[in-house]
């Protein structure tokens, strides 16, 4: 990579980042039943949107803005809560919903719709770059890396790629660079053997980056973009059809603009569906887990919360994530995540499964209209599920997921690829039997 040296004090104050938050998140449902894709629970305390403010704050970037529509209550409540910053600092998160105007009444209808519509409140003659994110990926990056390929290439527009293998290449949109690492080529989601012969990567580019690409010689866009600001804001005036930056903008960017690929080669891995949710949670329970979310150099922050240290009373414990606030009795709980303010009650099983916790304590002398009180009640056993925030669960309850399931949706959950997702706030009464016996 290019030595160039840049004063990145100077060059953060001229850069914004644009967090996209609105989308419905249809495929995590119904984790995104009540609230936006963003603000979905993660690792028992944080949320998704945590992972890219965080990598914007280590990055030294403290301009940001969050794009949100749907189901944003939430979310807008988590960043207010979570994100304050020095009030001498020019810095901070704002929020911006999606709002009806003299120009337009539309929803947002995709992802640079979204920034367009609010090209008007994030303009600023002093911005030379965006920084365009996701808001529901979970990764760990410098900024600071993309904006220097960025300016040393003289891009105008620049891409982050992750190294995929051919088995993985017809998930994503995949790029076709030359040994400079132009773009010449972008196909989404290609499946055909003859395109994907002619999308591989020249190993140059990867010895350039320090990386060691080896089996995986395609470049899968993240979705994580930055612009020249003249050049994003003329491309979404002039082109008012293109409403999707990986599916039109950027294909049709190629032509027009010098558009670069910026290599990275750590852990990503996008939180798309119920099952990817599923996985990438249990996984951080394992001995060595694909990602930590505590470094001390670039932690991921979230909300702090002046909660209890976990009680836990004669329980068996096996690779498990506990959480403040929770409260667990003679029970066994094994490669799972215990969220906030959970109360796992005696005898109760947890097994490979997300329990994400409660907004609230539930008092002691306060009883609920069912007569079960919130958390997992004793004698319930629950393997390759997860259980949504502020879930009753009764007593003797069996949840147990399989991989021969039907998805469906029912009274109180939902089946999504063998995995069984208790709603938030769901009551499932006394000895109910759901999913595999």
């Amino acid at each position: 990579m290019s030595s160039v040296r840049i004063d990145f004090q100077r060059i953060n104050k001229k850069v914004m980042a644009v967090v996209l938050g609105g989308g419905r998140g249809t495929r995590l449902y119904p984790l995104t039943k009540l609230r936006s894709k963003p603000a979905v629970p993660l690792c028992g305390r944080y949320r998704l949107i945590d992972i890219p403010l965080s990598n914007c704050i280590n990055s030294g970037l403290m301009r940001i803005v969050v794009l949100t529509q749907f189901n944003s209550h939430s979310l807008n409540r988590h960043i207010m809560n979570a994100y304050h910053f020095d009030e001498f600092h020019r810095g901070g998160v704002t929020i911006l919903a999606a709002e009806q105007t003299n120009e337009t009444g539309d929803w947002f209808q995709g992802t640079a719709d979204a920034v367009r519509k609010h090209i008007s409140h994030i303009y600023d003659p002093d911005i030379q770059h965006y920084l365009i994110l996701s808001g529901d990926q979970l990764y760990r990056m410098d900024y600071r890396d993309l904006l220097r390929t960025h300016i040393s290439k003289n891009a105008e527009i620049t891409v982050s790629a992750l190294p995929v293998g051919r088995n993985s290449a017809s998930q994503f949109g995949i790029m076709q660079v030359n040994s400079e690492g132009v773009i010449q080529r972008f196909v989404e989601k290609p499946k055909e053997d003859e395109i994907l012969n002619q999308l591989t990567t020249p190993p140059s580019l990867f010895e350039e980056f320090g990386i060691s690409a080896e089996g995986k010689p395609y470049l899968a866009s993240m979705g994580v973009y930055v612009f020249n600001a003249d050049v994003l804001i003329h491309l979404l005036r002039e082109h008012l059809e293109w409403i999707d930056f990986g599916k039109q903008l950027i294909p049709g960017a190629l032509t027009q603009h010098k558009v670069y690929a910026h290599m990275f080669d750590g852990f990503w891995e996008d939180i798309g569906t119920v099952r990817s949710y599923y996985d990438v949670s249990v996984a951080m329970t394992y001995d060595v887990p694909p990602f930590e979310f505590h470094d001390p150099e670039q932690p991921i922050y979230t909300h702090r919360r002046a909660l209890p240290g976990a009680k836990i009373i004669r329980s068996e414990i096996d690779h498990a994530i506990i959480c403040s606030g929770v409260r667990i009795e003679t029970a066994r709980v094994r490669h799972s995540i215990i969220g906030i303010r959970s109360v796992i009650r005696e005898s109760a099983v947890i097994d490979h499964s997300i329990i994400c916790g409660a907004d609230s304590f539930e008092m002691g002398d306060v009883r609920h209209a069912s007569g079960i009180p919130m958390g997992i009640g004793p004698g319930t056993v629950i393997e390759r599920a997860i259980i949504d925030h502020n879930a009753r669960i009764g007593r003797n309850v069996v949840i147990r997921g399989g991989d021969n399931l039907k998805d469906g949706d029912h009274e109180g959950f939902s089946i999504r690829e063998g995995i069984i997702v208790v709603h938030k706030n769901a009551i499932i009464p006394d000895e109910t039997k759901i999913g595999k016996m």
